[in-house]
């Protein structure tokens, strides 16, 4: 690889992902590189129209890359095809509805509709998320194992309901298979949860999820048991909308549990 690349691009990235403008030294630290070494990408980055020098001699990223993941957007169908089917469940549910993607290890917003309360789960259209620490993650999980080789055997701990391990994460993979939704019992941050269940494209590929997530005393057991039905049917509903039609597809591409078997909706443990 291109090391002079790579550089350039961590650096693009933590600017992009850093609350406030950010200096050299500051980053330097951060990226355990040198200081000129860094002065050095930045000014590259300046005069490609990435990234701008502020009065105060920091640096913050420009709209340019908005613009490209714009253009990358629009080409997505999914996200205008889901616009109905997540304003029908936030009417429906009244929380932050969420549709997701999974890239490696973690999942990222593709788009969101907020629930009108005033307190509700904070999330960004663009973040990201450990995958297995939320529902829609856990979703894409369930039908992309191949995404948990990028998961140490011990999971990093967010908070006292994080899964602490890789095979207890398999174990929970395999209920969310069986009972065809994904909960999250305040995994990634104290206080939130969510649920959320997978969508398919029309070649029956698990591409993405869509759930809601909200305050605990909200989104209480027996709400995510009431719940957990009107997500599986819009997930299922935005699916048909996508092409996807199980009963014309091989069967390898229906949603199968660890024995082989279709979804027979199992009673889920929600506490």
């Amino acid at each position: 690889m291109d090391s002079t690349l790579i550089k350039g691009l961590t650096v693009l990235e933590h600017l992009a992902g850093s609350e406030a403008p950010r200096g050299v030294s500051d980053l330097a630290r951060s990226l355990n590189l040198t200081k000129s070494n860094v002065h050095r990408t930045l000014q590259t980055l300046v005069a490609a129209g990435y990234a701008r020098a502020t009065p105060a001699g920091t640096y913050e990223c420009t709209l340019k890359l908005f613009e490209l993941a714009s253009s990358v957007l629009a080409r997505i169908d999914v996200r205008q095809v889901a616009e109905p089917y997540m304003r029908s469940l936030a009417e429906r549910t009244q929380e932050t509805i969420h549709l997701s993607l999974l890239d490696k290890a973690d999942v990222i917003y593709l788009h969101k509709i907020e629930s009108p309360h005033p307190v509700r789960a904070y999330s960004s259209i663009g973040g990201r998320a450990p995958a297995y620490c939320v529902a829609s993650g856990k979703a894409l999980l369930a039908y992309q194992e191949e995404a948990l080789a990028h998961l140490p055997e011990v999971l990093q701990v967010h908070t006292s309901r994080t899964i602490p391990s890789l095979d207890l994460l398999r174990r929970e993979l395999e209920q969310v298979r069986i009972q065809g939704f994904a909960i999250n019992r305040g995994e990634w941050r104290e206080g939130v949860c969510g649920l959320a269940a997978i969508v398919h494209d029309a070649m029956g590929r698990p591409g993405a999820a869509i759930g809601i997530s909200g305050p605990a005393d909200r989104l209480n057991p027996a709400a995510l048991r009431r719940y957990s039905d009107v997500v599986v049917d819009v997930a299922r509903s935005l699916s048909r909308a996508l092409g996807y039609n199980p009963i014309t597809l091989s069967s390898h591409h229906a949603p199968r549990t660890a024995q082989g078997h279709a979804p027979s909706g199992a009673t889920a443990e929600f506490a």
